[in-house]
């Protein structure tokens, strides 16, 4: 009998040319659309109503079934809490990364396998390769929509189960096979907001959560610029939305975060994109999780990366204590920003990360 399959089906185009591909290759295929967030859910930032249509509509395509559940609880006590908590210390965190480990690859996959089913599959643009330390972790085949960072935490025993159908994949390809088999959903907008909270205004969305509690703005050299509302509403490296527009100063550029300090309650603005105090030769990292299980050798050679949406850098892998380590670039990177993963390559090969400090 085929090997049963389910498939986690967002309404977006990529989960869906994902469960085609594998109906064409023979598996038993069943689709499951998640809802993990209930607070505010509406037609206006998250359409998840209008989501579960076009998963409906490309399952029927498909010809497969779809079912729908709900991790609601689950996502707010392992993601949205963890999300909120960081932002109070004055950190960044990327909820993706933690939403993958913890539902998409967690409570999602323990669901899928009650149904009976033998593996999940998923959207994403990342592949898996059988090696000798156990199944390894690829970048996507598109670069430009790899998203094996927001990966980086899973195990091997959930890699073990998952299929990437669409990981060695280009997006127009992804694309132009929705439109060939008919999809309804082929030219549908890739969804960029926060994991399963969707698009909306951040600051005004934080501050439903998070209390104000403004402060002095600062230049490095502790001439008060300005007042923030909140440490928590700014990251390192922001330029918009620090209400300093029309002040001037110093080299008369624009103003970028710099720094926060949390027991002075003071954020520090620095001019200039290339500014020193935006630039960091080495990072310290907690909380690393290793794919193959084991931490890679410290040594130079590998790639990394301190968010998304960042080149590779070169660096070394300096220090690993227990789930500790140090990070050092061969040039220096720019807004390190604490929250964040930096997440090391060996190549193509995703090897895991760590929580910047």
């Amino acid at each position: 009998m085929a090997e049963r399959v389910v498939v986690g089906m967002s309404g977006g185009v990529d989960s869906s040319v994902a469960a085609l591909l594998l109906k064409r290759e023979g598996y038993r295929v069943v689709g499951l659309f998640m809802k993990n967030w209930e607070d505010d859910d509406d037609d206006e930032y998250c359409s998840t109503r209008q989501d579960l249509i076009d998963a409906a509509a490309a399952a029927d395509a498909v010809g497969i079934e779809l079912e729908a559940v709900n991790f609601a609880a689950e996502y707010k006590d392992r993601v949205f809490a963890e999300f909120l908590r960081e932002y109070s210390a004055g950190r960044t965190p990327n909820p993706d990364v933690l939403c993958n480990a913890e539902i998409k690859f967690r409570a999602f996959l323990d669901h899928a396998l009650r149904l009976g089913a033998a593996r999940i599959a998923t959207g994403h643009y990342a592949r898996t390769r059988a090696g000798d330390g156990g199944v390894e972790l690829l970048r996507g085949a598109d670069r430009n929509k790899d998203q094996s960072y927001f990966l980086h935490r899973l195990n091997q025993a959930q890699l073990a189960r998952v299929l990437f159908p669409v990981g060695g994949l280009k997006k127009p390809d992804v694309r132009r096979l929705a439109l060939e088999a008919g999809l309804p959903n082929h030219a549908k907008k890739d969804s960029t907001g926060i994991c399963f909270i969707g698009e909306r205004p951040f600051r005004e969305f934080l501050n439903r959560y998070l209390p104000k509690k403004p402060g002095p703005i600062v230049t490095p050299e502790g001439r008060r610029v300005g007042e923030h509302i909140g440490l928590a509403f700014y990251t390192i490296g922001q330029r918009k939305g620090i209400g300093l527009g029309g002040a001037r100063g110093g080299s008369g550029e624009a103003w970028y975060v710099a720094a926060k300090d949390m027991a002075t309650n003071t954020l520090t603005v620095v001019q200039g994109h290339d500014h020193p105090l935006l630039l960091r030769a080495s990072v310290a990292a907690l909380e690393a999780r290793w794919v193959a299980g084991a931490p890679p050798a410290e040594k130079s050679c590998y790639e990394a990366k301190t968010r998304y949406r960042q080149a590779d850098a070169a660096c070394t892998l300096k220090r690993v204590a227990g789930s500790e380590i140090s990070v050092e670039f061969d040039a220096p990177q720019w807004a390190v920003t604490p929250g964040q993963s930096v997440v090391l390559y060996d190549a193509e090969v995703c090897l895991g990360g760590a929580i910047i400090a």
